[in-house]
């Protein structure tokens, strides 16, 4: 069984989780609802697996979150064994085996908009490339640039505010904000629906 092989059924199954869900993170209660198992087995696995480097985690608004390492030595030859037939076949059909880095940036925990203009709009005269609202860890969205930049194959200039941040200068206009939103942009992601005529380039 490979239950015996992994160690533990409840191990089983968040290897599965993981494996099937590259760059999206989870916190543990939503993971032992997920996979149907105690949230102490949960607790214990996850430290097991993070003492090995199979998953890592990270702390956005006071909760941590999990996710499968993709830098992990043997993340290829595990995702192999345990990804459904169904999520290979949906990775093939993007570019290679990852997500692209605009659904990584739309699973990023705490993001509430996303804007994307200069260097990554055809048409925007912005210096802004990336403009991120919300409450993200810093080294996630730092992780998320490098890969952008390597996809795009260019440096790029990006900007993170808070919500509060990002209304208010909404709110007075503020050249800076308005500046991007104004030009040709595309809006990746918009949560609470602030720009709602921005939702594609323009």
């Amino acid at each position: 069984m490979i239950d015996a092989l992994f160690g533990s059924k409840t191990r089983v199954k968040l290897l599965h989780l993981f494996l099937n869900n590259p760059g999206k993170a989870f916190y543990v209660r939503e993971i032992t609802r997920l996979i149907d198992e105690q949230i102490n087995s949960v607790r214990r696995e996850l430290a097991n697996m993070m003492a090995v480097g199979v998953v890592v985690s990270d702390s956005v608004d006071n909760k941590l979150y999990y996710e499968v390492n993709q830098q992990y030595e043997y993340y290829e030859p595990l995702r192999q064994m345990f990804a459904d037939v169904a999520a290979e076949r949906q990775a093939k059909i993007g570019k290679g085996q990852n997500p692209s880095w605009q659904e990584e940036l739309m699973r990023l925990p705490g993001l509430r908009l996303a804007v994307a203009a200069g260097a990554l709009v055809r048409g925007s005269a912005s210096r802004v490339d990336l403009l991120l609202v919300g409450a993200v860890a810093t080294n996630r969205v730092t992780a998320l640039m490098k890969k952008i930049e390597k996809v795009e194959g260019r440096e790029l200039n990006y900007a993170m505010l808070s919500y509060d941040d990002f209304y208010y200068r909404l709110s007075v206009r503020d050249k800076f904000v308005t500046e991007i939103i104004s030009g040709t942009c595309s809006v990746l992601v918009d949560t609470e629906h602030i720009l709602p005529n921005k939702g594609g380039k323009e």
